[in-house]
């Protein structure tokens, strides 16, 4: 039997509860829910709330205009990623310090369109009593068109006797104070390293035979000491360019490096006078290995040097220079083993990776053929291109001043007999002003005297009896001509024979 309950005031009690404690709606009565007619009003968010969520929009418009600006401009992300990372990708710990650099040496390969990733060049010189050139390279410097602002130089002065270094220092202030920002380039670096070189820098002594080898392998060491020095981690390609190119096409860097190869370099000529026939090949470092060569290099000594050009190495290779053609392609590509130094230009991952230039004998090579032998044998990609041509500054050999000077004196002796015929010329008209109106005067004269014998005659004839004409009617002689022979003489032609030679009888029946 269920127990009784008092009735509620309210209502009737409610059998059964909600579980979370809250009693049913009332049943029946004025107990009843009723829904009033109020409009529903949603929860109002705190102030925090509405702060952090404009706090979360802000950072990620700044996420997305960072990652924009790391996508649009390369060069930003080697001081934005280590500072944005908070060291997370750095290296170690350790590059959280302020002296310490971290490079990503993975984003400065070489592509064949730097100028537009911003890739750095390393352009190199090395110098010695180089002064004569200096102002002629920096001319060919403010032409270039890669940004100047991607490009640092490099000079190693070494050996020099003349006032190279103190000339470059003054050039170098003139291009880094220019007015347009456009003209100035990098950093600059200029070293200055003696290696004992004692060769001469004539023609007949640096292009000699007999120095060939000490010479090469002193420039090896110089090429060396320079790259070591001002190699940078952010450097993409490394340019080597000799200062007397006298001529050489303004876009020679994105001409080259458009072709995307490891190592590159250009044909050079160099123009010559007339009478040696206007232009020759100059740089013959640039070749195909040969069977012949390798042949030889079996038979020579372990220092040994194979230089190109000599009739003391007949190596027979297909030489670059030998190859041109004015109206070939220039794009034209040659693999080669040998390079020359005259114009390279290589990533700087091949360094990096321990190519060098052998100071020493490589393969029966050294220097710049020594160091396409050895990127060769390391893998790398070695090319010419045999119609992309460059000229070289000419320099006259011995004989060939031996022959200009004897040239000179057959000309001064020229020049001093058409003088002299000249002043001959010359005296001879100034005492005879004008033939040809002295002629003139003569020819007057003479018709004068002429009609003066006439009328004379006639009076002698009329005093004899003899038929005279005393009126002078008649005309003296009037058919005389006065012409130039070709012997420069003149002469008097009278065809009707008018005029009397002295001392000659008139013919027999004549009047």
């Amino acid at each position: 039997m269920l127990p009784l309950h008092a009735s509620s005031p309210r209502g009737k009690m409610h059998r059964h509860v909600y579980s979370n404690g809250h009693a049913a709606y009332p049943l029946g009565g004025s107990g009843t829910f009723s829904i009033q007619p109020h409009k529903f009003q949603p929860r109002s968010q705190p102030a925090l709330r509405r702060r952090r969520q404009l706090i979360l929009r802000l950072g990620l418009a700044a996420v997305i205009l960072i990652f924009i600006s790391l996508f649009v401009f390369p060069s930003l992300r080697s001081s934005l990623i280590p500072a944005l990372s908070l060291g997370l990708l750095s290296a170690s710990e350790d590059s959280q310090l302020e002296t310490v650099r971290y490079y990503d040496l993975n984003n400065v390969q070489g592509t064949a369109r730097g100028w537009e990733r911003e890739e750095r060049i390393l352009l190199c010189a090395p110098l010695r009593d180089a002064a004569p050139h200096l102002p002629m390279f920096f001319g060919h410097l403010r032409n270039l068109t890669y940004p100047h602002n991607l490009i640092d130089l490099a000079f190693l002065v070494g050996d020099s006797k003349d006032n190279t270094l103190s000339l470059l220092s003054e050039l170098l202030t003139d291009l880094q104070a220019h007015e347009d920002p456009k003209q100035q380039f990098g950093e600059i670096s200029i070293m200055q390293k003696d290696f004992g070189q004692k060769v001469n820098q004539d023609v007949e002594s640096r292009h000699g035979f007999a120095a060939q080898a000490g010479r090469r392998k002193s420039m090896a060491q110089a090429r060396n000491w320079l790259l070591s020095a001002a190699l940078r981690p952010t450097h993409s390609w490394v340019y080597w360019r000799d200062v007397d190119v006298e001529t050489a096409p303004f876009t020679i860097l994105e001409d080259l490096m458009r072709h995307n190869k490891d190592i590159i370099v250009p044909n050079v000529w160099r123009p010559l006078p007339d009478w040696l026939g206007g232009e020759q090949p100059y740089d013959l470092n640039s070749w195909q290995e040969s069977e012949t060569a390798l042949a030889l290099a079996e038979t020579l000594d372990e220092d040994a040097v194979i230089v190109e050009g000599y009739a003391e190495y007949a190596t027979w290779r297909p030489h670059l220079a030998y190859l041109r053609d004015p109206y070939g392609d220039p794009d034209m590509e040659m693999e080669i083993d040998g390079v020359g130094g005259v114009s390279i230009l290589a990533k700087a991952k091949v360094f990096r990776s321990g190519v060098h230039f052998p100071a020493f004998s490589f393969e029966k090579h050294a220097e710049t053929e020594g160091f396409g032998k050895m990127a060769k044998r390391m893998k790398f990609s070695v090319v010419g291109l045999p119609h992309y041509t460059i000229w070289h500054l000419y320099e006259p050999s011995v004989d060939d001043i031996r022959h200009m000077e004897e040239m000179e004196q057959e000309r001064k002796a020229k020049e001093a007999e058409e003088k002299a015929k000249k002043e001959r010329l010359d005296k001879i008209n100034a005492q005879f002003d004008n033939p040809t109106s002295q002629w003139d005067q003569d020819k007057s004269d003479i018709r004068d005297m002429a009609k003066k014998e006439y009328v004379e005659t006639e009076k002698i004839k009329q005093a004899t009896g003899e038929d005279a004409d005393v009126t002078g009617e008649k005309k003296p002689p009037t058919e005389l001509k006065v012409e130039k022979a070709h012997d420069g003489k003149v002469k008097i032609i009278d065809p009707l024979d008018e005029i009397k030679v002295i001392g000659k009888k008139p013919a027999v029946g004549a009047s």
